[in-house]
């Protein structure tokens, strides 16, 4: 799926969930920004995880800027998203399965914005959350 240089790709069975993803990705990066959200599995998570972090195991979410915004650019990064494992994690806080990859698209969003852990980013993620209802 397509849409203004914004790219959504499943690589797994499940079915995608119901987040308005286009809309959040423009109004944290803007419009102009190039984004590849890919749903992955577990293993290829892992092998991601790996070869980036130097963690053997799953994530639920990596973020990666493929170039920097500088002047004239609107910068290009991907998304990868591990379903099954949103999903599981989904309980344990406390939210829906949908609900809970949409928080975890928008924490993406901001790693790729520049933001790292802390207070200013768990600020911002809290403004964007009451925005879209998640």
């Amino acid at each position: 799926m397509e849409e203004d240089g914004f790219t959504i790709t499943n690589k797994t069975k499940s079915t995608l969930p119901r987040v308005p993803f286009a809309n959040i990705k423009n109004v944290v990066l803007g419009k102009k920004y190039s984004l590849s959200l890919v749903f992955i599995g577990e293993k290829k998570s892992i092998d991601l995880n790996l070869s980036y972090q130097g963690k053997n195991k799953p994530t639920n979410i990596l973020s990666f800027p493929l170039d920097k915004n500088g002047p004239g650019c609107a910068g290009r990064g991907e998304i990868f998203i591990t379903l099954t494992l949103a999903k599981k994690e989904a309980g344990l806080f406390d939210r829906k399965p949908d609900n809970f990859v949409a928080f975890l698209f928008i924490h993406g969003l901001l790693h790729l914005k520049g933001m790292r852990h802390g207070s200013t980013m768990e600020g911002a993620e809290k403004k964007l959350r009451k925005k879209f209802n998640i």
